[in-house]
């Protein structure tokens, strides 16, 4: 049986009968679908000055575009999750390109930081809906790997990508680059099926949905409050967790939570991203200061190491169906532990750039190998955008506690 939106291989309840005997969608479709953000979410790295200038704001007053993405894109995913469970695969996507869309345009338009950063945010919602709907139906941890290794491999080019755009255009430009993904909407609705229909969900929890997403939030402020974030995330989490005793099939399925596979898996790709994005601010400082390189060869070294890094996850993530979950976490955890520890004490330059690749490969295959086991672990099919949904936002917390663990080590 083929894998949809709506049914899977092992799937179960009564899906509509075109979802059953479609196709897979093809992996290229795919790619094109998720991988876009991320060079989208890195465009602004090396042009803040620029967009700071255009905007008529401080540098470090721009930087909240980095944020505000990073904060919709970790609060729209288990949100779009939530409605692919309930709506299904068309519904998902004509909200994520229509989120995509209209935020690209305002981003071009807007001359002013609030519209700018509210477009920004749009496209981050869309982009986590589009992401959603792509983990959906990549069904293998294969096919989960050549999305991962696309999102390494265009997060990496992100900064020159958005360099290069910026110079030869417009900074605004740069931040269009997302809007590539909406190409592949079209032929992901052909092949997956218009009318694949969702299995009821009940409901719906609206306080778990906030109460997660107020989780979320102070989660990701973590970088820029973190008195007020860390209070915020344990009044949260508490709130969270009575919530759920108390309706325990709501927006946060409480089956998921009891699963070991699902728990062990979302935690290590949090573990294992947080050790890259630390990784990924830390070492061109740590280039600079314990091995004399200049930003250009910094950034060059760490591009390369970067893209190869992201083009070996797939190695794994190609060979884990033969390895064994076990065999795929000690080689997972191994080549984290050996990054974190070269990133710790080397003072080699060309070592730490190995650091940084290793980080990328340990976090771009946790990516594509954890999640097919934390989809896994979900008890049928109405449950498995829930567990697609939590596991990518814990693999994504990570993003928000890598830059703050790098400035209390290295850039503080």
């Amino acid at each position: 049986m083929t894998v949809t939106a709506t049914t899977s291989r092992n799937g179960s309840g009564a899906p509509a009968p075109a979802a059953t005997t479609r196709a897979p969608v093809p992996v290229f479709w795919l790619a094109l679908l998720a991988t876009p953000i991320a060079a989208g979410a890195n465009a602004p790295v090396l042009i803040l000055p620029d967009m700071a200038r255009s905007l008529g704001v401080a540098d470090a007053t721009a930087a909240w575009l980095l944020t505000a993405f990073g904060w919709a894109m970790a609060t729209g995913t288990p949100l779009m999750a939530g409605l692919l469970r309930r709506r299904g695969l068309a519904a998902v996507l004509r909200l994520a390109a229509a989120l995509v869309l209209g935020g690209t345009l305002l981003v071009a338009a807007s001359p002013w930081l609030p519209l700018t950063l509210l477009g920004r945010c749009a496209q981050a919602a869309g982009g986590a809906g589009l992401v959603a709907a792509a983990m959906s139906l990549a069904g293998t941890a294969r096919r989960m790997g050549v999305i991962s290794a696309g999102f390494g491999m265009l997060g990496a080019a992100g900064p020159l990508l958005g360099r290069t755009l910026g110079d030869a255009a417009s900074w605004r430009l740069a931040l269009a680059v997302q809007a590539v993904a909406l190409l592949a909407v079209p032929a992901v609705l052909r092949h997956a099926g218009r009318g694949a229909a969702p299995a009821p969900a009940g409901r719906f929890d609206g306080r778990g949905a906030a109460l997660l997403t107020a989780l979320a939030t102070a989660l990701v402020l973590l970088p820029t409050q973190p008195l007020a974030a860390v209070a915020g995330a344990l009044a949260a989490a508490v709130l969270l967790v009575l919530h759920v005793r108390r309706r325990p099939d709501g927006f946060v399925p409480a089956v998921l939570l009891r699963r070991p596979v699902f728990v062990v898996s979302a935690l290590l790709a949090l573990v294992l991203s947080t050790s890259y994005f630390t990784l990924l601010f830390s070492v061109p400082r740590l280039l600079a200061d314990r091995a004399g390189w200049d930003a250009a060869s910094a950034g060059t070294g760490q591009l390369f190491a970067l893209l190869a890094g992201a083009a070996l996850s797939w190695l794994l993530a190609a060979a884990s169906a033969r390895m064994g979950r076990g065999a795929v976490r000690a080689v997972l955890v191994t080549a984290g532990a050996a990054a974190a520890l070269i990133g710790v004490f080397a003072d080699s330059g060309p070592l730490l750039v190995v650091a940084t690749g290793v980080g990328v490969f340990t976090a771009s295959a946790a990516n594509a190998v954890l999640s097919t086991h934390a989809v896994s672990a979900a008890p049928g099919e109405a449950h498995r955008p829930s567990a697609i949904g939590l596991f990518t936002l814990c693999y994504q917390l990570g993003g928000a506690f890598g830059p703050t663990v790098a400035t209390l080590l290295v850039l503080g």
